[in-house]
């Protein structure tokens, strides 16, 4: 029986989750797509070609959050979160169930991400190898991740709530890593576990400033006041940009355990703009 499920949260891509579903359905494992709202043929046409992937249709744009929903209706102890341009390696998710069985404090296996035609590595890859964290149970310890390669422990996520609305999309994974480590769970990078990402050239021009925006939402929500008004004064526009949804956050604000703060500062390094 599979133990890993695939899902995809998507928004008027058809073409792109076809191709990507198309990788997929080899790998012989349970795939849910959410579809947030799309305005094309996106639900009609996975219906038609791709009988045995199970779809479930959101009323609204949900954002990162529409993956909760696949979460919650999977019935694996495993999800592996792609894309609608991302797919898994042919042994990736039979490698990964074999890391989580060795590791039951285990969490999130954040994959190595090769991109496009040419496979080369995502530029967080280096990132994570090298984590400054050191070596945690199943290889580099981390504090972040990319959703397009990501395996999670269905338990572990579940836990903590999973994507938050409050971030909507962009940047989330780093919010749900500070709360999975908080609550005692391990994350680490596994060179061994290979996802590949296609994305398309086109980049929405509102990208960067959002994922700037949920950054500084992010400081305010689990940070020392001090440190999330420094994010905040350090990149005015982001703050400008996340004060809409402040009040939201600072309802859901949480302290991290002191360990826990210090590991943040000592991945992040110099101050900087989290990208």
């Amino acid at each position: 029986m599979p133990r890993t499920t695939v899902v995809i949260a998507t928004r008027d891509r058809a073409d792109r989750l076809m191709r990507t579903l198309a990788h997929l359905c080899p790998l012989r494992v349970p795939v849910i797509v959410v579809d947030n709202a799309s305005n094309d043929a996106t639900v009609a046409r996975v219906r038609e070609e791709f009988p045995l992937v199970r779809v479930l249709e959101s009323p609204v744009n949900l954002g990162a959050v529409g993956r909760n929903l696949g979460v919650r209706a999977a019935r694996t102890p495993f999800v592996a979160f792609a894309d609608d341009d991302s797919w898994w390696a042919p042994d990736a998710l039979g490698r990964a169930e074999q890391i989580f069985d060795d590791h039951p404090d285990l969490a999130v296996i954040a994959a190595r991400t090769l991109v496009g035609p040419e496979e080369k590595p995502d530029p967080i890859t280096p990132l994570l190898r090298h984590s400054p964290l050191g070596e945690g149970v199943a290889g580099p310890a981390v504090l972040g991740f990319l959703a397009c390669s990501a395996i999670v422990r269905r338990q572990a996520f579940e836990e903590v709530g999973g994507f938050s609305p409050v971030l909507f999309f962009r940047g989330e994974e780093t919010l749900l890593s500070w709360d999975l480590a908080a609550a005692g769970w391990a994350l680490c990078y596994v060179e061994d576990v290979v996802a590949h990402h296609h994305p398309a050239s086109e980049r929405a021009s509102d990208g960067e400033i959002v994922q700037r925006r949920n950054a500084v939402l992010t400081s305010w929500m689990r940070r020392p006041v001090h440190r999330a008004l420094a994010d905040s004064l350090r990149d005015p526009a982001a703050f400008r940009a996340a004060v809409p949804r402040l009040r939201q956050a600072l309802r859901q604000r949480s302290a991290l355990p002191k360990h826990l703060e210090a590991q943040i500062r000592k991945a992040s390094g110099p101050p900087r703009q989290d990208a």
